[in-house]
């Protein structure tokens, strides 16, 4: 018999409002990764699950879902309906700059400093 993984393991959920509380403390001028929050919220291998959540944030931009990018520094999609410019915009009015689709200096505004219930 042929043990299928993905019936016997149970999918724990990510919480959407766990994810939104720690987008939050990304401060203006700053960014961090899908990667980055998955790990912080307990699910360090569900990066594409953080961007579906954050492609939905009905908080923006009390919820700063534009600071969230790719772990290399791509820009990543926008939920906005202007799309990947108007988060490019976004970016750049807080002196977050992009250029041929990544952030410029990427490890001087990458974000790490989550507080989590775990820390």
């Amino acid at each position: 018999m042929i043990c299928d993984s993905r019936r016997t393991l149970k999918k724990r959920k990510i919480d959407p409002e766990a994810v939104y509380s720690l987008v939050k403390q990304i401060p203006r001028g700053k960014v961090t990764s899908y990667g980055e929050l998955a790990v912080a919220v307990g699910h360090p291998k569900a990066a594409r699950a953080i961007g579906s959540i954050m492609h939905v944030n009905p908080y923006a931009p009390v919820v700063p879902c534009h600071r969230v990018v790719h772990k290399d520094g791509r820009i990543g999609g926008f939920g906005d309906k202007h799309g990947v410019p108007r988060k490019i915009e976004l970016l750049a009015a807080e002196g977050v700059f992009v250029k041929k689709g990544k952030v410029k200096d990427f490890d001087r505004v990458y974000f790490v400093g989550f507080r989590t219930k775990q820390s």
